[in-house]
Formats: C-alpha cells, structure tokens, sequence
C-alpha cells in the first residue's frame, strides 16, 4: 500500500493548471480566429474574372471603338432617328385646306402626308421596313400557331407551379407572382385610343369619297388605273404579294417624284398643253361641223318650205 501511494498516479490529471489550460485554449481560439479569417475571401479584391472584363474594357480597341468614329456616327444617327420619329409624332395636327365641300380634313392627312413625302427619310424607310416584315412574317411565319403554343405553354407552368406549391408549401408560387392590383386601362387612355381610331377611320372614308367624286381627277383616273391593274393582277398572284406591290408603290412613288419634281413636272406641263391643243382643236371641228350642220339644215327647211308654198299655191289655183 505503502509502494502504491508512493507510486505516480498512472492517470494524471488532465488540467492540472487552471490558468496554462486557459491561455492555451485563448491560443488556439485566436489561431483558428485569424486562419478563418485569412481563408475568407476578400470581396473588396476583383476577382480574375473581373479583372479580365476590366481589361477587356480598358483595352484600347475597346475605346477606339467606343469612342471612334463608327461609334459616334452610330450616336448621331441614333439621335436624328429619334429626332425624326419625334417630328413625325407631332405632324399630327389638323391642316388648314378643307374639301371641296368646306370639311375640315383629320390629322392623319397631315401624318401621311408627313410620312410618304419623306421629310423624315429615316422614320419613312424604318416604318416601311417594319410592313415589309410583317407582310413576310405573316406569309412565311405561322404566327397563330405559335401564338396558341405560347399561351398553352404559359398557362400549364402556371397552372403546375400552382398546384405544385400548394402540395409542397400549402401555398401556390403562382399566388405570390400575383400582383396586388390587377392592371386596367385608364378611361383617358381608352378616350384617346378611341379618338384616335375615329381619325383614322374618317381619314379612310373622306378619302375615298374624294376620290369617288372627282374631287381631283388626276387621282381618280390613277384609282380607276390602280383598280383594273388589280383586279387583273389577282388572278395570278397571291394576296401577300399584292400587298408588298402596292406598300412598295405606295412608299417609293412620291419619293420618286419628289427626286425628279422638275422633269416630271415639264412633262406633265407639256402633256397638259398636248391635251389642250387637242381639246382645242377637237371643239373646233366640232363647231365647224355644227356650223356645217346647221347651215344645211337650213338650206333644206329652206327648200322644204318653198316646195311647200309652191304645192300650195298650185293647189290654190286648181282650186280656183
């Protein structure tokens, strides 16, 4: 008993020293401290990705073509675009010429006129553009169709991620994409729209009874010409390709008179006095023959009735 108690303890104690285990353990925590925070990316630093973008950005090709010539054309072209749409925006305005029945004409004389004559050449060119595609589009595009697959498709996510989160969450992910008012249409929006499309209806229907009535008969003879090439012309092509003709037509041929006003204009002038001479010379003739005419129907009522007197004298006398 006495060599056991003098014997070391087998199992010594494990914090024999509260105050050396508890700067040991501080140690350790401030090391583990530091590391963690050494190992912790720093987000402040760019990353290699985005020193590569700043690279890129700061390259000088990147600024020569930025801030070259290609570029600063590309700026101003976008500026005049813009500009133009915007004047063509406000030609909108109801012009002082009326009828030939005193009417006043809508704003759609003024933007078409605006529009085809092609004062603002870049917002002409861009919307003539925008028909010819939409003419090929509607031609070579099933666009119903795939404005029916897109619906179908749209509402079945919807519908499955309704019903999904409803059986996972107790709560539909459709719901809370839900707005918390619907969207409607103002009543001034659905009042202007409305003014708008009267405008634009009355513009078709003054235009065409001014045509119909002769109001210039220079357009109504190139309606009659436009309506016969038509309906000859339907008989072999299709709709889509009558329609693309005549867009075409109708958007190059001011543009071809304007370019050529002075030549055109000589022409027309001299077919005009053409026309004259003729018409001239047509009611000269046909006063001379009326003259003609006349004057022998005088001639014979003249002969008729001394034939006459004479038969009614002679009788007279038989008589007597």
């Amino acid at each position: 008993m006495a060599e056991q108690a003098g014997q070391p303890t087998p199992y010594p104690e494990l914090n024999p020293d509260p105050t050396t285990n508890a700067d040991s353990t501080g140690s350790a925590g401030n090391t583990m401290a530091e590391t963690a925070k050494n190992s912790k990316p720093d987000l402040t630093k760019p990353t290699d990705a985005q020193s590569t973008m700043n690279s890129i950005q700061n390259s000088q090709t990147v600024q020569n073509l930025r801030d070259g010539p290609a570029a600063e054309k590309a700026r101003q072209e976008a500026a005049q675009t813009k500009s133009e749409f915007g004047n063509l925006a406000s030609s909108r305005q109801t012009p002082t010429s009326q009828t030939a029945t005193g009417q006043n004409l809508t704003h759609y004389h003024s933007f078409f006129y605006n529009l085809l004559s092609w004062e603002n050449p870049r917002a002409t060119a861009i919307s003539y553009a925008a028909i010819v595609t939409f003419i090929f589009a509607t031609r070579y595009v099933p666009l119903i169709k795939y404005g029916l697959k897109l619906t179908w498709m749209v509402l079945g996510v919807m519908a499955a991620a309704e019903i999904a989160g409803k059986t996972v969450m107790d709560q539909g992910f459709s719901s809370k994409l839900r707005p918390k008012k619907y969207y409607t249409i103002p009543r001034e929006t659905l009042e202007s729209m409305m003014e708008d499309a009267t405008e634009l209806m009355n513009f078709f229907v003054i235009e065409f009874q001014r045509i119909l009535f002769a109001e210039n008969v220079y357009v109504t003879v190139a309606a009659f010409l436009t309506s016969l090439l038509t309906y000859f012309l339907i008989k072999v092509t299709p709709p889509w390709g009558l329609t693309l003709l005549f867009t075409t037509v109708i958007y190059f041929a001011p543009l071809v008179y304007i370019s050529n006003k002075e030549i055109i204009d000589e022409h027309m002038n001299n077919a005009g006095q053409i026309i004259n001479q003729q018409t001239q010379q047509v009611r000269d003739l046909a006063s001379q023959h009326t003259s003609k005419a006349m004057e022998a129907s005088n001639s014979v009522i003249k002969q008729y009735g001394a034939r006459a007197q004479e038969a009614l004298g002679s009788a007279k006398q038989k008589a007597v």
